[in-house]
C-alpha cells in the first residue's frame, strides 16, 4: 500500500531503482533508457517511473535534495516495497585538481560532518560505505566505457550544505584522498546498511571547487549518460 511519501502500490516499484536528486532527471532516465515506463508515484513532485532494462525491471524515482529527504524515501523503498538495491546517480563538486567537470566518481566511501547520520548510533564515527559488491560491478562497467569519461572510485563528503564555503575543510578532505562533495550518498549508504540493501552513489561532475567551472543548468539535466549506464548494468 502506498506510504505518506509514495503512492506507488505494492508490486508497482522494481527491486531494483536508479535514484537522481531532480525529478526530471528521474523523468528523463525513464524517457531515454527504460522501456515502456510508467509513472508510478508524484507525490510532493517526487517522480517515479517503472519500466525495464534489457528486460529487466527497474524503476527510476528522485530523492529530492539532501540526506534527510534521501533517508525517507530510501527507508520506505527498502521496507514497504521490498526494494533490494537503490544506485543514486547525481552530480557533485570536484574537490582535487586531478578530477575534472564532466567526470565520473563512483563512490566506494562518504565522510560526512551531518547530525542527520550522527544520531543513528551516537558516541560512533559510523563508516559509511558503499556495497563492496556493486562498487566492484560499477568500476569494471566504467572501465568497459572508459573511452566516453574519465572516472575515478574513491572517497567524497556528503554536506548538509550547499553555500556554505569551508576552505580549510575542503582542503583537508582532498589532502586525504577526498575527490568531491555532495549531498546524499553518505545517508543513503547508512540506509543501507540499517535495511541490509545494496547501496552504490555514482555522480558526475557538474562543479569544480578550485577553478570555479561548472555545468549548465541544461547540462546537469543531460550530461550524466555514463553514470546511468554504469547504474543500470548492475
Amino acid at each position: 500500500m502506498p506510504t505518506p511519501h509514495i503512492r506507488a502500490e505494492r508490486g508497482q516499484i522494481a527491486r531494483r531503482v536508479i535514484m537522481p536528486g531532480d525529478p526530471r532527471r528521474a523523468e528523463r532516465i525513464a524517457r531515454d533508457y527504460l522501456d515502456d515506463a510508467v509513472l508510478v508515484t508524484d507525490v510532493r513532485g517526487i517522480l517515479g517511473f517503472t519500466g525495464t532494462w534489457e528486460g529487466r525491471p527497474v524503476t527510476a524515482m528522485a530523492s529530492g535534495m539532501g540526506g534527510p529527504s534521501i533517508t525517507i524515501y530510501a527507508t520506505e523503498l527498502a521496507r514497504e516495497y521490498g526494494v533490494e538495491q537503490i544506485v543514486r546517480v547525481g552530480t557533485a563538486g570536484a574537490m582535487r585538481a586531478d578530477v575534472a567537470v564532466r567526470d565520473v566518481v563512483i563512490a566506494t566511501g562518504a565522510h560526512t560532518d551531518s547530525s542527520t547520520m550522527a544520531s543513528r548510533i551516537p558516541g560512533v564515527h559510523f563508516s559509511h560505505v558503499a556495497d563492496f559488491s556493486l562498487a566492484r560491478a560499477a568500476v569494471a562497467e566504467a572501465e568497459r566505457l572508459a573511452a566516453e569519461v574519465t572516472v575515478h572510485a574513491g572517497q567524497v563528503f556528503t554536506s548538509d550544505h550547499f553555500y556554505l564555503e569551508r576552505p580549510a575543510l575542503s582542503d583537508a578532505l582532498a589532502a586525504h584522498g577526498t575527490l568531491a562533495v555532495e549531498m546524499e550518498a553518505a545517508a543513503l549508504y547508512a540506509v543501507g546498511a540499517a535495511e541490509r540493501i545494496r547501496t552504490l552513489a555514482i555522480v558526475t561532475i557538474s562543479d569544480h571547487l578550485l577553478t570555479g567551472e561548472s555545468m549548465t543548468a541544461e547540462e546537469r539535466e543531460s550530461q550524466f549518460g555514463t553514470a546511468v549506464r554504469v547504474a543500470l548494468a548492475l
